[in-house]
Protein backbone atom coordinates (compact mmCIF):
# COMPACT_ATOMS: atom_id res chain seq x y z
CA UNK A 1 0.00 0.00 0.00
CA UNK A 2 0.97 3.63 -0.43
CA UNK A 3 1.85 5.83 2.55
CA UNK A 4 -0.73 8.36 3.78
CA UNK A 5 1.76 11.19 3.15
CA UNK A 6 1.27 10.67 -0.61
CA UNK A 7 -2.53 10.88 -0.46
CA UNK A 8 -2.85 14.36 -2.00
CA UNK A 9 -0.31 13.58 -4.70
CA UNK A 10 -2.05 10.31 -5.61
CA UNK A 11 -5.48 11.94 -5.53
CA UNK A 12 -4.26 14.73 -7.82
CA UNK A 13 -2.66 12.26 -10.22
CA UNK A 14 -5.74 10.04 -10.49
CA UNK A 15 -8.15 12.97 -10.74
CA UNK A 16 -6.11 14.63 -13.48
CA UNK A 17 -5.71 11.31 -15.30
CA UNK A 18 -9.44 10.57 -15.32
CA UNK A 19 -10.66 14.10 -16.01
CA UNK A 20 -8.22 14.83 -18.83
CA UNK A 21 -8.92 11.43 -20.36
CA UNK A 22 -12.67 11.93 -20.40
CA UNK A 23 -12.59 15.60 -21.37
CA UNK A 24 -10.07 15.13 -24.19
CA UNK A 25 -12.03 12.12 -25.46
CA UNK A 26 -15.31 14.04 -25.56
CA UNK A 27 -13.85 17.25 -26.99
CA UNK A 28 -11.89 15.34 -29.65
CA UNK A 29 -15.07 13.51 -30.61
CA UNK A 30 -17.12 16.75 -30.71
CA UNK A 31 -14.53 18.56 -32.81
CA UNK A 32 -13.42 15.80 -35.17
CA UNK A 33 -16.00 13.02 -34.97
CA UNK A 34 -15.09 9.35 -35.23
CA UNK A 35 -12.43 8.70 -37.84
CA UNK A 36 -9.68 6.23 -38.61
CA UNK A 37 -7.24 8.60 -36.86
CA UNK A 38 -9.44 9.26 -33.83
CA UNK A 39 -7.39 7.26 -31.32
CA UNK A 40 -4.13 8.92 -32.36
CA UNK A 41 -5.69 12.40 -32.23
CA UNK A 42 -7.25 11.69 -28.86
CA UNK A 43 -4.01 10.34 -27.33
CA UNK A 44 -2.16 13.44 -28.55
CA UNK A 45 -4.72 15.70 -26.87
CA UNK A 46 -4.82 13.50 -23.75
CA UNK A 47 -1.13 13.57 -22.83
CA UNK A 48 -0.87 17.31 -23.52
CA UNK A 49 -3.92 18.01 -21.36
CA UNK A 50 -2.59 15.79 -18.58
CA UNK A 51 0.78 17.56 -18.55
CA UNK A 52 -1.07 20.82 -17.98
CA UNK A 53 -3.81 19.58 -15.63
CA UNK A 54 -1.72 17.57 -13.16
CA UNK A 55 0.46 20.48 -11.97
CA UNK A 56 -2.60 22.73 -11.84
CA UNK A 57 -4.45 20.25 -9.63
CA UNK A 58 -1.40 19.96 -7.37
CA UNK A 59 -1.27 23.74 -6.96
CA UNK A 60 -4.97 24.43 -6.44
CA UNK A 61 -5.90 21.38 -4.34
CA UNK A 62 -4.94 22.94 -0.96
CA UNK A 63 -6.95 26.10 -1.72
CA UNK A 64 -9.97 24.10 -2.85
CA UNK A 65 -9.81 21.96 0.30
CA UNK A 66 -9.75 25.10 2.48
CA UNK A 67 -12.65 26.62 0.52
CA UNK A 68 -14.75 23.46 0.85
CA UNK A 69 -13.91 23.25 4.55
CA UNK A 70 -15.37 26.77 5.01
CA UNK A 71 -18.56 25.78 3.17
CA UNK A 72 -19.23 22.73 5.30
CA UNK A 73 -21.25 23.02 8.50
CA UNK A 74 -19.11 21.70 11.34
CA UNK A 75 -21.30 20.37 14.10
CA UNK A 76 -20.14 20.44 17.69
CA UNK A 77 -19.07 17.15 19.16
CA UNK A 78 -20.79 16.19 22.36
CA UNK A 79 -19.20 13.94 24.94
Amino acid sequence: MISKKYESLLFSFIMALIMTGLMSLIITWFNLGWSSHFFHQWIQAYWKAFLIAFPIVLVILPSVKRFVHRLIVHEERRA
